[in-house]
């Protein structure tokens, strides 16, 4: 008997197996459909020797300190802050816009409050911000909307900007100085051997059991389990009763050529002028000195492995009828990207396990107390 199955083996349940387990006494058995630990973040090295990501790029960057502290435990870090171009009117130009940005495109020489004055003159004021295509125009204004997000959104979602939440585009800032940082975290760094690796060290815990290639539908009513984390999609536990929750997938085309260089920059975006979203260039990430080198472009699509929840209204309101009847189960938690279907980075997750590590302790001892009460209750009555 095992004190908990946990299903899926990226980050949300890995963490929380590797909290459980260290606690000395609690036995946890860990499954992954797929044949390898990781999740998302899996990497190896390719048939030509170079650190690749198979599901895209993964830059680990936090502002908790809580977080990067904990998965220091597993890793060395290497110091990385990631830098992304995108290629707009001929030109490759920083993003997320800065100074930089608008200076290149436009042949300026703005200072920060010029430039902010700039952004004042083109934006349009929304008397309400819902989708995100109001978040960007009520910033920069409808041609640097259409240069940098219109085409590039549409690919990645199928969807035009107006008809989905505010959200997505919030997750990319616009700035006024000339700071190039895709990210402006407190923590940016990867992990020095992989993330493979990292994972490898916070498994290694005796009292975990991994089993790899193991589909959960196959094996609940064999193992037998007191308490069940279930990391996959939601809908997919409760055989999609109110409906299948939609997700955008992504087709990656790996390439590798005989240059230590093919770009200029760890990712290019390219918004309008490519059926591909992306391209992102691995040695940068990692590090790796290496004659050749390995990129990946990313095709985003409707069907495949879900990796993006889509943020529209009626997504919500059918994850939330999963989400009031998952709190009538007992002893069942569903928690990362896709068991609360959110989008999160990894940090988030990592921060979300966390906390629920210390819910989940929390329930165990109010069980426990509720039947060392019970069992009193019966003692005086026999008496």
């Amino acid at each position: 008997m095992f004190d908990f199955l946990i299903v899926g083996a990226g980050f949300a349940g890995s963490v929380l197996a590797e909290r459980l387990a260290s606690l000395g006494n609690k036995k946890v058995l860990l499954i992954d459909k797929r044949n390898h630990i990781g999740g998302n973040t899996f990497d190896y090295y390719d048939h030509h020797g170079i650190l690749v990501h198979k599901y895209g790029p993964h830059i680990f960057h936090t502002n908790s300190h809580d977080v990067f502290d904990y998965l220091s435990s597993f890793t060395e870090w290497r110091q990385y802050e990631h830098h992304v171009l995108a290629s707009v009117d001929g030109q490759l130009v920083p993003i997320p816009i800065n100074q930089n940005t608008v200076n290149s495109l436009y042949g300026l020489n703005l200072n920060c409050s010029e430039l902010s004055d700039f952004f004042k003159s083109k934006a349009e004021k929304k008397d309400y911000i819902k989708t995100s295509e109001d978040v960007v125009i009520s910033v920069v204004g409808k041609e640097l909307y259409e240069k940098f997000f219109k085409g590039y959104t549409k690919k990645q979602w199928g969807l035009e900007p107006s008809e989905l939440d505010a959200s997505v585009t919030a997750r990319v800032p616009t700035r006024t100085n000339r700071d190039n940082r895709y990210f402006t975290d407190v923590y940016q760094s990867m992990p020095l051997h992989g993330y493979t690796k990292l994972f490898e060290n916070m498994l290694s815990h005796p009292n975990i059991k991994l089993m790899l290639n193991t589909d959960y539908a196959e094996v609940q009513n064999i193992i037998p389990f007191k308490s069940l984390i279930y990391t996959g999609p939601i809908d997919s536990y409760f055989n999609c009763c109110y409906g299948k929750l939609p997700y955008r997938s992504i087709d990656f085309k790996f390439e590798t050529f005989d240059t230590e260089r093919f770009q200029s920059s760890g990712t290019i975006n390219y918004p309008n002028t490519q059926p591909y979203t992306r391209i992102t260039e691995f040695k940068y990430l990692t590090g790796q000195k290496h004659p050749k080198t390995s990129i990946v472009y990313e095709y985003p699509k409707a069907e495949g492995d879900p990796y993006y929840p889509i943020p529209r209204e009626e997504n919500t309101k059918m994850y939330k009828k999963y989400q009031l009847l998952a709190a009538t189960l007992p002893n069942v938690y569903f928690t990362g990207r896709l068991g609360t279907y959110r989008y999160y980075n990894m940090d988030q997750v990592v921060a979300q396990s966390l906390t629920l590590f210390k819910k989940i302790m929390h329930n165990e001892l109010m069980q426990e107390t509720e039947y060392k009460s019970s069992m009193i209750k019966i003692e005086e009555n026999n008496q």
